[in-house]
Parts: structure tokens; C-alpha cells; sequence
């Protein structure tokens, strides 16, 4: 079975977000002044072969732990569509 997993990164709280902020500064130049804050992160879409959506969600989630998030300053969600 063709599952489609959506896995998303964040930084941490706490995390300084560069990008975040440099968006945020270009963002107020465009006139654009009610936004305080911006936290930046990836999004991976992962199409797998798995026997059911729980599988793939295993699979997804050991991916992220191993590759696709940094757990020192990351944290992840997956989410799996079957």
C-alpha cells in the first residue's frame, strides 16, 4: 500500500531562529508592522510502501529521528495520509 507521510521540523523553544527574525525585519520593512515574532521550519512529504498507516507512521517517525530532525534543538510531528 502507497502511504503519503507529512513529517514536520521545528526548532525548539527557546532556539535562536535567525531566519525567523531576518523575515520577520523584511516583513516589518513591507509594511507589515503586527508581526512580532516568526519561527521558521521544514516540511518533508515522503511517499512509502507500508502495510498499514500505523507502519508508515513508525517508519516516518524512525526516519525523522535518525535523518530528518536534529533532536539537540528540533522537535518533529508526523503525520500519515493513507
Amino acid at each position: 500500500m502507497m502511504v503519503t507521510g507529512t513529517v514536520t521540523v521545528r526548532l525548539k523553544p527557546g532556539v535562536l531562529d535567525p531566519q525567523g527574525q531576518a523575515i520577520r525585519r523584511a516583513l516589518e520593512q513591507m509594511g507589515f508592522e503586527s508581526v512580532h515574532n516568526v519561527r521558521t521550519g521544514r516540511t518533508f512529504e515522503i511517499q512509502l510502501d507500508a502495510p498499514d498507516p500505523a507502519s508508515a507512521h513508525g517508519r516516518l517517525t524512525e526516519m525523522s529521528q535518525k535523518l530528518l530532525a536534529n533532536p539537540v534543538v528540533e522537535t518533529f510531528s508526523v503525520e500519515v495520509k493513507s
